[in-house]
């Protein structure tokens, strides 16, 4: 016997409607987003949001997973394609000048400038969260590239870690703030004159400032 789908149908895209919520999210923050305006760009009234999404709360959290699946993971595969920690920063940092400044989507990085003046503890805990994670793991693959004999025994790779991510944290607001790739290029360059000369002759794969092209761009 046949069955009968109960409730009207979905009339809208979840997709589109999720990318459209990231969009915003990402240009104006969680705090300065409201329903009202995510249901306007996404079409759909607020029982459509909650029906789908949850809460406004619930949906960010949706937000910043489709953002990490998407824009959020050129800056870790690039980061993951270098030969060596020192190459793949330096990738990771060229690739984020070109991706904080692209005209196609809102500027700078989600992950760090969403949760500026909010006032919800949970949701910045998430983000912080996030990015801490991030630290570690750079801080590991460096911790490996020393043991490796890639980088000087002396290197600290806390400190590295934290230097880059404090990098990356002002390449994107300086990207908001109308800074243009060729501006933030050579804040990637100048950051990468931080990291202590390799102790082995050829042990990096680039050498300090440079990185290889990012796929597709100039």
């Amino acid at each position: 016997m046949a069955t009968t789908q109960r409730g009207r149908p979905r009339s809208f895209d979840r997709d589109a409607a999720l990318a459209k919520a990231v969009d915003l999210f990402w240009e104006h923050g969680y705090e300065a987003t409201s329903v009202a305006d995510l249901t306007a760009a996404m079409g759909i009234r607020p029982p459509s949001l909650y029906a789908a999404f949850g809460d406004k709360r619930t949906l960010f959290r949706e937000a910043v997973a489709s953002y990490r699946q998407t824009y959020g993971s050129l800056l870790p595969r690039a980061l993951d394609e270098g030969p060596t920690v020192r190459a793949g920063v330096a990738r990771m940092l060229r690739t984020a000048a070109a991706e904080y400044t692209d005209a196609a989507h809102p500027w700078g990085c989600l992950l760090i400038s969403a949760t500026v003046n909010c006032t919800s503890p949970e949701v910045e805990q998430d983000l912080r969260e996030i990015r801490n994670a991030n630290v570690r793991t750079l801080e590991s693959r460096i911790r490996a590239d020393i043991a490796a004999g890639h980088e000087r025994p002396e290197s600290d790779a806390a400190a590295l870690a934290m230097f880059t991510a404090t990098v990356l944290q002002g390449m994107s607001q300086r990207a908001r703030d109308g800074a243009g790739r060729a501006e933030l290029e050579q804040v990637a360059a100048t950051a990468m004159l931080a990291w202590p000369a390799p102790e082995k002759p050829g042990a990096a794969a680039a050498p300090a400032g440079a990185a290889p092209p990012v796929p597709g761009q100039p």
